[in-house]
């Protein structure tokens, strides 16, 4: 690493802007993979301009790049594994422009997704894409891991919405795209290169991000089963229905339970599974819907159908889902996160396939997540501490890649690839998948400083 690293940093974008000192370092060395690597120093800019001289200033000497928003991620994709300058962008965090007659946002990339969906209700609008970290996750990250969300079923995910970029490529300089660009854009789709490049393309500094206008009416209703088939049937019944509720989410029995004894919600009952299933749209369209899901739930063995009769009630409904990866911890000091995703026709073999894998190699897994578009979190529990466990931990999610791609899913519906799944990309996308992708990172980045050791092995 270059000898004069701190002070050739401070002289570029100013002092206040730099973390060198070793405690500091540490608090953007991991991310929620817990995975640990020590960046050489921290930036953290407050503009485009300061991103572009770091960026070109790491070019010329050949220094790792790591780009990080709030390090929510499940994959490793922003801790620093080679070192290098970590390039946090919390405090480019303003929302620049709510456009209410155009339909449309501009943010910068550290503004946090809770955030700008507010301020965008605010306007009357609204952005769906709803990941379960929106409170604390940020719009760049969201963009540079494609995140999906709770209503993905309906609405899609990230990419989705985004209608431009700004960008900094790892020699310094600044593309726009789409909205954010004055050129003719019906050329090459780099934004749509840049949306779940996991910051190895580029850095993003600026989105701009369609909106929708404000569903004007929503039903939720928490169905329960005891069994954990029936539950996937149903979803797999409500899309062959051609059914498109807004949100339909899976949480498997144990996570109800850890929820249950985390926050107080008196009228869910205990499950072996439950899905939280929620149409908005038009009001007779959407009690029609919730009438022929209903008859659908009754079909596949609903022990419990409960409607939220209020706005407290239906809050108190969605915080059982949104609580559910916190709540896990109670059963284990290590999760490990998988995002598989498959389509929701085979959802029901997916879930008796968990039971195997879990039966197998004596682990535990614990499902909750995206049923609708056939994207589950797949939690496994352990103790990192112990070799002996992990080692049936890696076996078992080995196993679990496999069981989703003859599924014909993928092995991300949203957290991205980084470095937990790097060694499995091949078994999706193929030797000429990976060759091609390793070409267009080198057109890109030829130096190969943008999150070095991502994605590829």
């Amino acid at each position: 690493m270059k000898k004069n690293l701190i002070k050739d940093l401070e002289n570029l974008v100013g002092k206040d802007k730099i973390f060198s000192h070793i405690e500091d370092r540490f608090c953007y060395a991991y991310d929620a993979t817990n995975n640990f690597y020590l960046p050489d120093a921290v930036v953290i800019p407050k503009s485009t301009e300061d991103v572009v001289k770091v960026v070109r200033y790491a070019n010329q000497n050949k220094i790792p790049v790591v780009s990080r928003g709030l390090g929510s991620g499940y994959t490793g994709g922003s801790v620093p594994i080679k070192g290098g300058i970590v390039v946090s962008l919390e405090q480019m965090n303003k929302i620049l422009e709510i456009n209410k007659e155009k339909k449309y946002g501009i943010v910068e990339s550290g503004v946090i997704a809770s955030d700008f969906a507010d301020e965008v209700k605010k306007e009357g609008l609204y952005y769906p894409p709803d990941p379960t970290s929106l409170e604390y996750s940020t719009l760049g990250g969201n963009v540079a891991e494609c995140a999906g969300g709770l209503r993905g079923r309906k609405y899609g995910t990230t990419k989705n919405y985004v209608l431009g970029l700004e960008f900094v490529l790892s020699e310094g300089e600044v593309i726009k795209t789409g909205l954010l660009s004055s050129l003719d854009d019906d050329l090459y789709d780099l934004e749509g290169l840049l949306i779940a490049s996991e910051g190895t393309l580029g850095i993003i500094t600026k989105i701009a991000f369609r909106l929708t206008p404000l569903p004007s009416y929503s039903e939720t209703v928490l169905a329960g089963f005891d069994r954990m088939e029936d539950a996937a049937q149903v979803v797999s019944d409500i899309t062959k229905a051609g059914i498109v509720p807004s949100a339909l989410e899976f949480i498997d029995g144990d996570t109800l339970d850890c929820v249950l004894e985390y926050i107080s919600v008196d009228f869910v009952q205990k499950s072996d599974a439950v899905l939280l299933i929620e149409p908005e749209g038009e009001k007779d369209e959407v009690q029609k819907e919730m009438e022929m899901v209903r008859k659908i739930c009754e079909k596949n063995n609903a022990k419990s159908i409960k409607s939220a009769e209020t706005e407290d009630e239906k809050e108190k409904l969605w915080e059982v889902r949104r609580a559910s990866s916190g709540a896990l911890l109670r059963l284990a000091p290590t999760k490990v996160n998988e995002d598989v995703c498959v389509p929701p026709s085979q959802l029901p073999n997916l879930v008796k396939g968990l039971k195997k894998i879990g039966q197998d190699y004596r682990v535990t897994i614990n499902t909750f997540g995206h049923a609708g578009d056939g994207n589950l979190h797949v939690n496994i529990m352990c103790d990192r501490t112990n070799s002996e466990q992990m080692e049936r931990v890696d076996q078992a999610v080995e196993k679990l890649f496999d069981l989703t791609l003859k599924l014909g899913g993928t092995l991300s519906g949203e957290h991205g690839i980084g470095i937990t799944k790097s060694k499995f990309l091949e078994n999706e996308v193929g030797k000429l998948g990976i060759e091609l992708m390793k070409k267009i990172k080198k057109a890109f980045d030829p130096q190969g400083i943008l999150n070095p050791g991502k994605i590829f092995i």
